[in-house]
């Protein structure tokens, strides 16, 4: 870990004269800047001003209509971002530039309700007050398309060219085609302190599968929202163009951003998940976790599954739940239990997908694990045995994103977790998303209508 006059020195010296600065919105997407390096020691020790429309606004740039935080009432102003120091990176594929994430903060110096990086601090310091440390990783699949920015526009995002054919997970020979890429992909995103610690082919043409490395929470949170954007930032370095939706097409599974987490002893050195006398080794804790987690995700399940899409992924018999369910070590509930080791022992969400925003995701699992945990909810629920998707015991998720998130808005508990007014944006932001996926004819319903009609 560098020194603050380590990392000030750093940036002073590098020939560019800049540092690449980045702030995540509501959908997990980074915005930022460059700065000049001699403007960023006077950010450090003051704040970056930065237009509040970055929660005022949707993925695709376009205002909300019925936002309270901002808008065309408040004039869109500057929102306050606090450079944070230890999420110095340093860019490998852009001449080592130095990096830096910031959080947004209020005219208080307070955490700024809207900030997911902020949301996901205020559930680690409830979690750390409880005496737990909780360690988490995330996991992704994602489609590569030998395709770039301008092609698949030309193209009308249709008939693009994935970077292999065929379905061919696990693949030593796929891995050998375009190696370029992956071997850049393994090396690059270590150099920039992001830990791989696997990389493969997963079934689908061109699709690929990284797990990272498990880290304390808000680390675990930031390696995973910079490796979504890294490796789109790396594949164009390829001519290559990378998507993290969770659901390409009808035809194939959806892409994965599976949650991995456990709670540990406040020095690290215990994993409390553990207990060698249980006859699954799982300990009391970690029973009680799993079933905050079913009885709480349902309500939280906009935060696992954000966008339109998200729904098209969680469907039957294609690797993704349906089902409030949990099992040990079964890739079909929703919650897979593995308790395996004390260093290993951990909980697997697969309901989240790689479209997720992760602090968001993170925040979702985390509280909802706790609120178990502070409850001392007993896991009544038995673990499904074989086919989750056939396990309606305990009810099913939600459909969409309409019924996810008006299940969420009108949710008490929500606002307990999280807080009213966090509730309120977020859910404001997801009716916005059904609002604007509401007016638009599809393709299918071209295809299905225009003629026989």
């Amino acid at each position: 870990m560098s020194t603050s006059k380590e990392i000030l020195d750093y940036v002073k010296n590098h020939p560019s004269g800049k540092v690449k600065l980045a702030v995540a919105d509501i959908d997990g997407i980074l915005r930022g800047k460059y700065v000049a390096a001699e403007k960023f020691a006077s950010l450090v020790e003051g704040r970056l001003g930065f237009c509040d429309v970055t929660f005022g606004w949707d993925a695709g740039d376009v205002a909300y209509e019925n936002g309270k935080y901002t808008g065309w009432h408040t004039g869109y102003p500057d929102a306050q971002v606090k450079i944070d120091l230890t999420t110095f990176r340093k860019i490998p594929w852009e001449n080592e530039v130095p990096f830096f994430l910031g959080d947004f903060i209020d005219d208080q110096d307070q955490a700024n309700f809207v900030c997911p990086r902020q949301l996901l601090k205020k559930m680690i310091t409830q979690c750390e007050s409880e005496g737990f440390s909780p360690l988490f990783a995330q996991e992704f699949e994602w489609f590569n398309f030998s395709e770039t920015p301008e092609t698949i526009h030309e193209k009308g995002f249709a008939n693009l060219k994935p970077l292999s054919p065929g379905m061919f997970g696990y693949s030593i020979l796929r891995s050998t085609y375009r190696n370029e890429f992956m071997s850049d992909l393994f090396d690059l995103l270590n150099k920039f302190d992001i830990p791989i610690e696997g990389l493969h082919t997963e079934t689908g043409p061109g699709v690929y599968e990284a797990a990272i490395k498990y880290a304390p929470a808000l680390q675990a949170a930031d390696q995973a929202i910079l490796f979504k954007t890294a490796v789109k930032e790396i594949a164009y370095k390829h001519g290559i163009l990378a998507t993290f939706m969770a659901k390409i097409s009808e035809n194939l599974p959806g892409c994965s951003g599976h949650v991995h987490q456990s709670l540990w002893d406040a020095d690290q050195k215990i994993n409390l998940f553990y207990d060698e006398k249980d006859a699954d080794k799982m300990s009391e804790t970690m029973k009680s976790y799993i079933a905050g987690q079913l009885h709480c995700l349902p309500y939280l399940l906009p935060m696992i599954a954000p966008t339109i899409n998200s729904y098209k992924r969680l469907v039957e018999g294609v690797w993704a739940p349906t089902t409030v369910t949990w099992g040990i070590d079964n890739r079909t509930t929703a919650l897979r239990a593995l308790p395996g080791s004390k260093k290993a022992s951990r909980l697997e969400t697969r309901i989240v997908g790689s479209d997720t925003n992760p602090y968001l995701a993170l925040s979702a699992c985390l509280a909802a694990g706790m609120y178990g945990v502070k409850n001392k909810l007993k896991l009544e629920q038995p673990a499904t045995r074989g086919n989750g998707y056939t396990d309606l015991s305990n009810g099913v998720l939600s459909r969409n994103l309409f019924e996810a998130t008006l299940k969420m808005k009108n949710s008490d508990l929500a606002k307990e977790l999280l807080s009213a007014d966090f509730v309120d944006h977020f859910t404001m932001t997801r009716e916005w998303e059904c609002k604007q996926y509401a007016k638009v004819v599809t393709d299918w319903e071209l295809k299905r209508y225009l003629e026989i009609i």
